[in-house]
C-alpha cells in the first residue's frame, strides 16, 4: 500500500561510487532519439562520470563527430535482437564478444538496457559484468538490479526516462534535442534554391510498409505546395530512391509551372546531408519515421500522417509546430487481424494502414505550419 503521507517519487534512490555508465539503445532514429532525454537527466545525476552509449552501427554514423549527452559511442557488431532464421545470434558472433570482454574489463558500475522488453537484451546487458544493472523488462525476461516491466502502450521516451529514474536520474527534459555540426550545413547547401519561398522536405518512406501514406497522396501535396512557390525536395535511404523519384515525378507532371521547384535527393545524400536539409526547412511532411522523429529534434515543424496506436508510443506530443493527421483503423485491411493488440497474432500483411487519411488534412496543416508564426 502506498503511504499517502510520503511524497510520491518517481526517482529511486542514486546509485553511489558511479564512474562508468554503458547504455544499450539500437533499433532506428526514432527509437535512439526516444533515449536522449534519458541520456541527459543520466549526465545531470551523474556529472563527471563517463557514459558510453552502445548501438548499431547506423546510428553511430549518425551520431560520429557529433555533440550529445554521452561520452563515447560503441559499435555492438551484432546487435542483441530476436535472431531471424538468416541471421547470427550476438552470443556466436566473435566480434560482439570481443566487445563484451574489453566492456567488462573496463570494470562498469552501471549497465542500463534501454532496448525493449529486455528477452535478448538483458541477456546481453547482464555480461557486461557491470556493478548494477537497471532496464525494462518483461515478464520471461532475465531480472536486472532495478527494473520497470515492459507494458507497450506507453510513449517511449516517458519509459526511457522512467528507467533512468530507476537509476536516480531525474527528470531535465521531456523532448530529445539534437545538435547540428558545420557538415550538416555544408552539406545541404547546394541543394537549396535561394528563389523559392522557402525549403518543405517531404519523407513518403517508413521502415513499416504499413505506415506508409499513399504514394499518391505525397504527389498530391507536393504539386500544391510547389505551385505556391515552395521549394519541395523529398528525402529518404537508397532503398526509396524510387518511391521518391516516382513521387517527384508524378508531382511534376501534375504541376508543370512549378516542376523545377520539385526533386529528390533520396539516395543522393549522407547523414549529414539528411540532417542538414532537415534543419534547414521550414516544415517537413512525413509518415511516422525516423526523419520526422529527427526533424521535430531539430526543432523544425513537421505535418505527418499516424497509424493511432503509433502515436500513443512515438507521436509528438505538442501541436503549435507538430500536427497529425490520425487512421484509427483497428483491424488488417487485407485480412483483418486487430493490429491494436500487441500479444494478438500478426499478419504478414504490408498494405498501408493509413490509406484512410485525405490529402486535405494533410495540407491544411502544412499550410498552418507553414503560415504560422
Amino acid at each position: 500500500m502506498v503511504d499517502r503521507d510520503e511524497p510520491f517519487r518517481d526517482v529511486a534512490r542514486r546509485f553511489e561510487d558511479i564512474r562508468r555508465i554503458a547504455v544499450l539503445r539500437g533499433g532506428g532514429i526514432g527509437d535512439l532519439l526516444s533515449a536522449f532525454p534519458a541520456l541527459v537527466a543520466l549526465r545531470a545525476t551523474y556529472p563527471g562520470v563517463h557514459i558510453t552509449l552502445l548501438t548499431t552501427p547506423l546510428l553511430a554514423g549518425l551520431l560520429d563527430g557529433r555533440p550529445g549527452p554521452y561520452d563515447s559511442v560503441r559499435i555492438v557488431p551484432v546487435f542483441p535482437e530476436a535472431p531471424a532464421p538468416e541471421r547470427v545470434f550476438w552470443r556466436d558472433d566473435q566480434a560482439t564478444l570481443r566487445l563484451v570482454d574489453e566492456l567488462q574489463a573496463e570494470r562498469l558500475d552501471l549497465a542500463i538496457q534501454m532496448h525493449g522488453g529486455g528477452r535478448n537484451s538483458n541477456p546481453f546487458v547482464l555480461a557486461l559484468g557491470a556493478a548494477h544493472a537497471v532496464g525494462c523488462s518483461t515478464p520471461d525476461a532475465p531480472r536486472l538490479d532495478r527494473q520497470l516491466p515492459h507494458v507497450y502502450y506507453q510513449r517511449e521516451v516517458e519509459r526511457w526516462l522512467e528507467v533512468a529514474g530507476l537509476a536516480g536520474a531525474a527528470v531535465q527534459d521531456h523532448e530529445p534535442r539534437f545538435l547540428t555540426v558545420g557538415e550538416d550545413r555544408d552539406a545541404a547547401q547546394p541543394w537549396l534554391d535561394p528563389e523559392a519561398r522557402g525549403l518543405v522536405i517531404v519523407h513518403p518512406g517508413a521502415s513499416d510498409p504499413r505506415r506508409r501514406w499513399p504514394a499518391e497522396r505525397f504527389a498530391e501535396i507536393v504539386a500544391a505546395l510547389a505551385q505556391e512557390e515552395w521549394q519541395v525536395l523529398l528525402v529518404g535511404d537508397t532503398g526509396e530512391k524510387a518511391l521518391a523519384e516516382g513521387i517527384a515525378d508524378d508531382a511534376a507532371r501534375a504541376a508543370p509551372s512549378a516542376a523545377h521547384r520539385i526533386g529528390s535527393a533520396a539516395g543522393r545524400t549522407d547523414l549529414h546531408g539528411l540532417v542538414g536539409l532537415l534543419d534547414a526547412a521550414r516544415l517537413v511532411i512525413a509518415n511516422d519515421s525516423g526523419p520526422r522523429h529527427l526533424a521535430q529534434a531539430l526543432g523544425t515543424p513537421t505535418a505527418s500522417v499516424y497509424w493511432g496506436p503509433n502515436l500513443v508510443n512515438a507521436g509528438p506530443p505538442q501541436r503549435r509546430h507538430h500536427r497529425v493527421q490520425v487512421s484509427w483503423r483497428q483491424l488488417c485491411p487485407v485480412c483483418g487481424a486487430d493490429g491494436t493488440d500487441p500479444l494478438g497474432r500478426s499478419c504478414p500483411h504490408e498494405q498501408p494502414w493509413v490509406a484512410d487519411v485525405p490529402a486535405e488534412g494533410v495540407l491544411a496543416d502544412a499550410h498552418d505550419l507553414l503560415n504560422g508564426d
